[in-house]
Parts: structure tokens; C-alpha cells; sequence
């Protein structure tokens, strides 16, 4: 009975380190197609020493590469953040208040007909 535990807390002390050595091999991957600073020809070293030597190039990499690895990450972060913040500014702004206005201003300038405006009224009060 004993010797069966220790197996099942070897197997998961196992599985854990596999784990994440597959989730450290991913981010290399991901980390060597999203930088544009090397070439085609040092990625497909690298990726072929991946596969030779993992254990080996995923230490080498992660200590020569790994402060550009996080930078990247970070731009990565700030990119999308700043484009969800963009499309919640834009999303905020076309409030059915703004598309009443927007419609009045175009009816008073004689771009839309009065059944158009009103058209335009029922679709922004309607959201």
C-alpha cells in the first residue's frame, strides 16, 4: 500500500514537470515566430536545436533570450490593451444620444429626408 502511493506521487511530480517543460518549449516557439529582430534561418536553428538538445536549448535560450522574451510579452500586453481601450472609447461614443444628434445635424443640413431621420431615430432607440 505504501509503495503504491509513492507511485502516484511520483507520477504527479512527473506529469508536473512535464508539463511545464511542454508549456516552456510552447513559449519559446510562440516567442521565436513573434520576433522580428532574427532571421529565418536563426529561428529554424533554433527550433532545430529544440528538437536535438531540448532540456539544453531551452536553458541556453531562456538565459540568453529571456529579458527580450518578457519585453516582448509586455509590448504584446500593451498592444492589445490599448487596442480593447480604443474599441470601448469608440463603442462608448456611438451612444443612441450621439446617433440622435449626428441625425438631427444631417437633417438640418439637408443630407437626409425626414422619413430617413426618422429611420435613423427608431434603429438608435431601438439599441
Amino acid at each position: 500500500m505504501s509503495s503504491m502511493f509513492w507511485e502516484i506521487i511520483w507520477l504527479i511530480l512527473l506529469s508536473f514537470f512535464l508539463l511545464a517543460y511542454l508549456t516552456v518549449l510552447f513559449r519559446i516557439v510562440v516567442d521565436l515566430f513573434r520576433d522580428a529582430s532574427i532571421g529565418g534561418f536563426a529561428k529554424a536553428i533554433w527550433l532545430i536545436a529544440l528538437f536535438v538538445l531540448p532540456l539544453l536549448t531551452a536553458l541556453v535560450y531562456l538565459v540568453v533570450r529571456g529579458q527580450g522574451m518578457a519585453e516582448r510579452d509586455l509590448a504584446e500586453e500593451r498592444r492589445l490593451k490599448s487596442e480593447a481601450e480604443a474599441y470601448i472609447r469608440q463603442a462608448a461614443a456611438t451612444s443612441p444620444a450621439d446617433q440622435l444628434v449626428r441625425a438631427k445635424t444631417l437633417l438640418k443640413e439637408g443630407a437626409i429626408t425626414d422619413d430617413e431621420f426618422e429611420q435613423l431615430k427608431q434603429k438608435a432607440l431601438a439599441h
